[in-house]
């Protein structure tokens, strides 16, 4: 039963990102995110990109749907799912933010158009940082 409940979720994640993704504003880069994320609290939350003319204020997709996760008052994600056209990773920034909201074996599946890669957050940032 929790193994079906996964798929479904993971279903769910995958249907959120893709859908996010079509909401991206990326008129200068014009590589559009979607990301979506399971809360511990069993909710989705989504997020896209938002770029800006000063491109240190650009906003990534999984840092946004971190931002609606904690917004809505969960603060542990269980999963994440990123969306682009070639399967691309979350940028350290997003990594290291991934690394704040989930554990180190939470799930990362980035999808592309015909590929997909799956990495643990632990793999994709294995020495985060930490506040002692």
């Amino acid at each position: 039963m929790v193994r079906e409940r996964q798929l479904q979720n993971f279903d769910e994640l995958v249907l959120a990102a893709r859908a996010s993704r079509t909401r991206a504003y990326a008129p200068y880069s014009n590589y559009a995110v979607g990301a979506a994320v399971l809360g511990s609290d069993g909710e989705i939350y989504k997020g896209c990109n938002v770029e800006n003319a000063s491109f240190g204020l650009t906003i990534c997709a999984e840092r946004n749907a971190i931002a609606a996760m904690v917004a809505a008052g969960c603060t542990s994600a269980r999963a994440v799912v990123v969306v682009t056209s070639d399967a691309g990773t979350p940028c350290g920034a997003c990594r290291q933010v991934l690394a704040e909201f989930s554990g180190p074996n939470a799930p990362v599946v980035c999808i592309g158009e015909g590929s997909e890669q799956h990495f643990t957050v632990g793999e994709l940032l294995p020495s985060s940082f930490k506040f002692q």
